[in-house]
């Protein structure tokens, strides 16, 4: 039975840093399919990047659609994974993740919302091309903000699954430092300015710490002894 429970324990780990890492890569398959699409500062040519490049602009929906449902996965396997740390904290862990992934999957109606505007034209013909344009860039900057806004979220999802981990012994006290400093960094963006000011170093400690940890859970997994002896003592 501890034998049995010892594997699982493992394959939870390496499931939860394989949908992780697909996190990471459907993450980079939607920067890269929609990179240069956008330009926040120049309606028109987003306006005529958009309609030129449809396919490019729903293969990124499609992605980033992927990287939240994934997400979503990763946070119900670590609500279990950590569970025997602390119930309580876990259980705020995973509120704070499932929020973050339900703001952006709601990002994701601005994101759309260009292409509704641009592509249905002819029905909104009281507005001009010039007044088409600007609104489909507003859909825009407001799905960047609904997306921060997410990522704020996961600054306090990354925080307390730092502590976690810390206070575990199942998995190396880097890992959760790594971690909390990750949080930090995802939490500069509850300042739209700072965050902007700040940018891209304050992406790089959070994909360090997320990154490490994937890395981590698919090579080594987790000390499946020490989780046993956790999950025993509760």
């Amino acid at each position: 039975m501890a034998h049995a429970a010892k594997m699982s324990v493992l394959l939870k780990a390496r499931i939860a840093g394989a949908v992780y890492l697909l996190v990471f890569l459907a993450g980079a398959a939607a920067a890269l399919v929609s990179g240069g699409l956008f330009t926040l500062t120049d309606a028109a040519s987003t306006a005529t990047n958009i309609l030129l490049h449809e396919q490019r602009f729903w293969l990124g929906f499609t992605f980033n659609l992927v990287v939240i449902a994934s997400y979503i996965v990763v946070t119900a396997l670590f609500y279990d994974l950590f569970r025997p740390v602390s119930k309580h904290l876990s259980l705020h862990a995973a509120l704070f993740s499932i929020v973050g992934c339900a703001v952006q999957a709601a990002a994701l109606v601005f994101y759309a919302a260009p292409w509704v505007v641009l592509s249905n034209s002819k029905d909104l013909g009281s507005f001009s091309l010039d007044q088409l344009q600007a609104l489909a860039l507003s859909g825009l900057k407001l799905y960047v903000q609904a997306y921060n806004i997410g990522l704020a979220f996961f600054g306090f999802y990354c925080l307390l699954i730092g502590c976690l981990i810390f206070r575990s012994g199942f998995l190396p006290r880097t890992l959760g430092v790594l971690m909390v400093f990750g949080g930090l960094s995802w939490l500069t963006f509850l300042s739209p300015p700072l965050a902007s000011y700040l940018r891209p170093y304050n992406i790089a400690p959070g994909v360090l710490g997320e990154g490490s940890l994937t890395l981590w859970l698919l090579i080594a997994g987790v000390n499946a002894h020490k989780w046993a002896e956790r999950a025993n003592a509760r």
